[in-house]
């Protein structure tokens, strides 16, 4: 079977017709903190906020890319950055799919956050910063790991061994020590919808 041009034409789904279904178009909302800010649990409340309102929404989650997509990569430098990168490709497929894709990663270097903004779709990438102190981080750590870092046992930890730099200008930054869960949710859905 032979399709001529004319028989694709009106048949490709453009960025326009998904924003048209869907009633918002993609974006790539990309979570930064430490270990233990509150990224995961924040970026699985706001999913759900979301979806509640109909929108199409997902998550990406450092812990999971690690264990399938990243799974070859270790915690050096340029593995992170090669970590990011794809982490930043894959929410970029998402958000040019239509949808609001929560990228939840530590993403310790500026650069790092700076090539994930530069992949993603123009004008539709708002990076979050989860500012957190160390030690409310440490007191929150559900699975040891700085008591970890601290004794040796886990090398290049981010905020132990490892460097953090924080955001120069995030499009928004959330003391999650200060700030109640319900209030991060709210500040963070008034920055999506005044993109998508």
């Amino acid at each position: 079977m032979v399709i001529s041009k004319q028989d694709l034409e009106g048949r490709t789904v453009t960025a326009a017709l998904r924003a048209a279904r869907n009633g918002h178009t993609g974006a790539v909302v990309w979570f930064t903190g430490l270990s233990g800010s509150g990224k995961s649990t924040l970026a699985g409340l706001l999913e759900r906020a979301l979806f509640e309102q109909g929108k199409q929404v997902c998550v990406l989650d450092g812990d999971n890319l690690r264990r399938g997509l990243c799974s070859d990569l270790t915690f050096s430098p340029e593995d992170r950055k090669e970590n990011i990168r794809r982490a930043g490709e894959v929410a970029k497929l998402f958000a040019e799919a239509g949808f609001i894709c929560i990228a939840a990663f530590i993403s310790p270097y500026g650069s790092e956050r700076d090539l994930a903004r530069g992949i993603a779709p123009e004008g539709k990438f708002l990076e979050i910063y989860l500012n957190a102190p160390l030690e409310v981080c440490e007191q929150r750590d559900p699975k040891g790991l700085y008591a970890k870092a601290r004794s040796g046992e886990i090398k290049n930890f981010t905020g132990i061994s490892a460097p953090y730099e924080p955001p120069r200008k995030p499009e928004l930054e959330l003391r999650t020590d200060l700030l109640s869960i319900e209030d991060c949710v709210a500040r963070v859905m008034a920055k999506i919808n005044a993109v998508v």
